[in-house]
């Protein structure tokens, strides 16, 4: 008598590195991800650090990165992995206003961008259209993106903030959290004089012609990027 058919094996779930400095934050994307039966998380991590050696360990199908991380920021890990393994796709989540950071992310290499708010479901389209080699990212930054493509996009409409280097970005971001020059150096580890050549730039680029009115800006942009 033939036995019976056997039946296909499931096709293993794809491994993600969820990459958050908020403990709460890594344990509940764990559980929403391991709800998944195509996915689980395979390691998470608080820094950029420990993410690399995550990375060099586990060999994820996906990293779930937030942008704000102490020491080295999001958008510099992108870089670095790019450098390191440019198939490994990189999705970016962050509660941080699409309009600043995501096309950031994208030329940093990242393939994708959805804000913290816009919960499970969506997220998990996200992840699930980034790792079948697609871009996730709003419709609103998707039209946005073509425009500029297709240069209709006035540079008039840009922001200030959009014309900063990453690293200038960075920069602002750090004035804004409150952080000396000294402060910022050593976080970036870059040189004090570095730092203060970004400063200029940064004034010249925003019309601020002082350090105080650097700061306050700084600050009021830090304050209206906070969660509520």
């Amino acid at each position: 008598m033939p036995g019976k058919p056997s039946l296909p094996s499931p096709a293993p779930r794809k491994a993600v590195l969820v990459i958050d400095d908020h403990p709460i934050m890594r344990e509940g994307l764990a559980q929403l991800i391991n709800h998944e039966p195509d996915l689980c998380v395979s390691a998470h991590a608080e820094n950029a650090a420990q993410a690399m050696a995550a990375i060099a360990h586990q060999r994820p199908d996906l990293v779930l990165a937030d942008i704000s991380l102490p020491g080295k920021s999001g958008l510099e890990l992108i870089k670095d992995l790019q450098a390191l393994d440019p198939e490994l796709p990189v999705l970016v989540l962050s509660m941080h206003d699409e309009s600043l950071y995501a096309e950031r992310v994208l030329r940093a290499g990242g393939r994708g961008y959805i804000m913290k708010q816009e919960g499970g479901e969506k997220l998990m389209a996200a992840i699930r259209q980034v790792l079948a080699g697609k871009i996730s990212v709003s419709e609103k930054l998707s039209a946005r993106i073509l425009e500029a493509f297709s240069g209709r996009r006035a540079q008039a409409n840009v922001s200030p903030l959009e014309r900063l280097t990453d690293r200038e970005f960075e920069v602002f971001a750090l004035i804004g959290q409150g952080k000396s020059s000294r402060q910022i150096a050593q976080q970036l580890h870059l040189s004090v004089k570095t730092v203060e050549v970004h400063r200029v730039h940064i004034k010249q680029k925003l019309s601020i012609q002082t350090a105080t009115e650097l700061m306050h800006f700084a600050v009021r942009w830090q304050e209206s990027q906070a969660p509520g």
